[in-house]
């Protein structure tokens, strides 16, 4: 019996921390989901001003977490890619109604402080992937010492586009 009691006690310690941690989960979800949203539209309005958008549901490819299309037909893509973190760059590529980037945004970014946030914080290096409306038209001018970031910039990019190109009848009719 004194063998028993330990592995009792340890069983009913983890039972009620199972039981706490799924009640945490259902306190908060809602309240996540809502945040994540609200950062959202803030993006899609930092990309296009003022406006309603629509997000399409649809699986558009690895990497793509959501769509969302304006009533004026642009559509903004949200990517996350690798850069240096796995996972660390997380931006919203918007696309004008004939295709071509007109901005990106980013949602976050968890690139090395001083290297790799530097794909967000030198504007030119955003701004040569404007214009755009292939992924085979991006060439990469790279930022310096922060080459995993630049090209993980390049291959969200390229996601995006692939995505809307791929799927543009699915998203503009969506």
């Amino acid at each position: 019996m004194s063998k028993i009691i330990p592995s009792l006690v340890l069983t009913v310690i983890c039972v009620v921390a199972s039981l706490l941690l799924v009640f945490s989960h259902e306190l908060t979800k809602d309240r996540i989901a809502q945040q994540k949203e609200q950062k959202f539209n803030a993006s899609v309005e930092a990309l296009f001003g003022k406006t309603d958008s629509k997000l399409i549901d649809g699986n558009f490819g690895d990497g793509i977490e959501a769509i969302a299309v304006t009533p004026d037909k642009k559509t903004a893509v949200q990517v996350v890619a690798d850069g240096y973190s796995k996972g660390g760059i997380n931006i919203l590529v918007g696309i004008d109604e004939n295709g071509e980037i007109s901005g990106i945004e980013f949602v976050s970014l968890g690139e090395t402080p001083g290297l790799g946030s530097k794909v967000r914080d030198i504007p030119t290096f955003r701004e040569q992937f404007y214009g755009k409306s292939n992924s085979n038209q991006v060439e990469l001018d790279a930022v310096s010492g922060a080459t995993f970031s630049s090209r993980g910039m390049e291959k969200a990019v390229n996601a995006a586009l692939d995505a809307y190109n791929n799927n543009k009848e699915a998203i503009l009719n969506g």
